[in-house]
């Protein structure tokens, strides 16, 4: 009987290529164990660990594929003296990323190829589209456009428009404001109230 092939999809193991030795982002000044042991996280470790990381974006698979607990690697990180093993982490996280976005837009573009079994044995094929991880990419790669709520871009108004905004609504309170007073100052004195009016009482 033949081999029954599954019909779930398989979790997303896809890993980019590891980086080489001339890549900048392992340039970085490892951490220097004062007293190294025989598992301690070389600066070749260090680098290794960084490389694969940047490949796959994920820390708990990096840290097998070097053979080090992920306790031990976050342990070290956060090490004085370890700034820059951290910084590489970080790129290294976002390269990771890139790349398991690529992934998952291949995916949904190109769609992924499904069995149809009969009697254990695989009678025809076909390609199933992921409607709702392509939805997703475009909601998040193209928020502007396809968000839920797309916002329309921010004005970009400089200091310079800003200050003289807000003298005009200043001028034109203070308009208001002598306006009124002296609108006051003539009822006033329309009344019998008062004697002649001094404008300068008002300002």
């Amino acid at each position: 009987m033949a081999e029954r092939k599954s019909r779930r999809t398989s979790r997303v193991t896809v890993v980019g290529e590891v980086l080489d030795g001339d890549d900048p982002l392992l340039a970085f000044a490892p951490y220097q164990h004062a007293v190294p042991r025989r598992n301690s996280l070389t600066p070749a470790r260090q680098r290794a660990f960084i490389a694969e990381l940047a490949a796959c974006g994920i820390v708990t698979q990096a840290a097998r594929r070097i053979g080090a607990s992920v306790e031990a690697l976050y342990k070290l990180r956060h090490k004085p003296g370890a700034e820059a093993f951290s910084a590489a982490w970080d790129v290294a996280i976002d390269r990771g990323m890139a790349r398991l976005e690529d992934c998952a837009l291949e995916r949904a573009l190109q769609g992924e190829e499904r069995v149809v079994v009969r009697d254990g044995e695989v009678v025809a094929t076909w390609r199933r589209y992921d409607t709702a991880l392509l939805v997703f990419l475009l909601r998040h790669r193209r928020a502007q456009r396809f968000g839920r709520n797309p916002l329309p871009p921010e004005p970009q108004v400089s200091h310079e428009e800003v200050a003289a905004s807000i003298n005009a609504k200043l001028a034109r309170l203070r308009e208001m404001v002598e306006a009124r007073e002296a609108d006051e100052a003539e009822e006033a004195l329309a009344r019998g109230e008062g004697g002649p009016l001094d404008w300068e009482k008002y300002r």
